[in-house]
């Protein structure tokens, strides 16, 4: 069925196309529909097509190293999936699945260039929308990588987090140290002196009272402390992690260039002694 350009216009890549363009394009796209759990593509396959979603919800997944799904997007209306795939005629590196019915408009790269030949200046505003994409996505990357995580936990904490950590990080501090062992001092001082008169005498069962009932309320609140500390410790293990791995990846990934750089060189001299052969010949 074909394509109609209204759908075409609602597609972030296509908006700054004409209505002339629109209608180029729209001639040669053809609208499919993709029922409940339909796979609408793999892993694997050749990336032809690409998909605008029309209507619907499609889930976009992958694996991860570790052999677990993980999702990496839910294009809405408007949004296409397997794009970079269709240009650069490359495998897709996802799977995409229909989550309920859904409407996409199915574009192949025959398209784009049927476009390209009719309206070549299309090919402009194509990649100024590119463009402008490609700076956003490094924009999101940058503001990503320079996340604090402390920062981000502190944003989250409630006003009793807050205060758990101001009575833990106080209570630790020679500043409490110093003062309670001089109140101490001067309270034993004093009701020693005053003798018959003191209102808690020797042996201070009043103060011991009140040291009891402080340590029964600073230690859960330390407690609280201590595991907010601790998620924090949790936190940078896993982004350690996170970056161990990708570090050995990209590790790997040069070695493997390397590798391949090397058998190229050894076929690029196999072939420069043989011509050298031929020469002597």
């Amino acid at each position: 069925m074909a394509c109609s350009p209204e759908v075409l216009r609602d597609v972030p890549l296509f908006s700054l196309l004409d209505d002339d363009e629109l209608a180029v394009l729209a001639a040669q796209v053809d609208i499919r529909t993709f029922v409940a759990r339909q796979r609408i593509y793999k892993m694997g396959d050749p990336g032809g097509r690409a998909y605008v979603v029309v209507s619907g919800a499609v889930q976009v997944s992958t694996i991860d190293e570790d052999g677990q799904e993980v999702v990496v997007d839910r294009p809405g209306c408007g949004e296409f999936l397997g794009f970079a795939s269709m240009l650069d005629q490359t495998s897709h590196r996802t799977d995409a699945i229909a989550l309920e019915e859904t409407v996409c408009a199915e574009v192949d790269r025959n398209d784009i260039q049927v476009l390209l030949q009719r309206k070549p200046h299309a090919g402009m505003d194509l990649l100024a929308v590119l463009g402008r994409q490609l700076h956003a996505s490094h924009e999101l990357v940058r503001l990503r990588s320079q996340r604090n995580p402390n920062e981000m936990i502190d944003e989250q904490a409630t006003f009793g987090q807050r205060l758990a950590d101001s009575v833990a990080s106080f209570g630790g501090s020679w500043t409490f140290i110093v003062t309670f062992l001089m109140a101490l001092i001067a309270y034993s001082s004093l009701n020693l002196w005053l003798g018959r008169l003191a209102w808690d005498p020797y042996p201070f069962i009043l103060l011991n009272l009140f040291l009891s009932m402080l340590a029964a309320i600073q230690a859960p609140i330390i407690m609280m402390s201590q595991n907010r500390q601790d998620q924090k410790d949790r936190l940078r293990s896993e982004l350690d992690f996170d970056v161990n791995r990708r570090a050995e990846s990209e590790i790997q990934g040069l070695a493997r260039k390397i590798k391949l750089l090397d058998e190229q060189m050894g076929d690029l001299s196999d072939l420069l002694r043989d011509n050298l052969a031929k020469g002597h010949r």
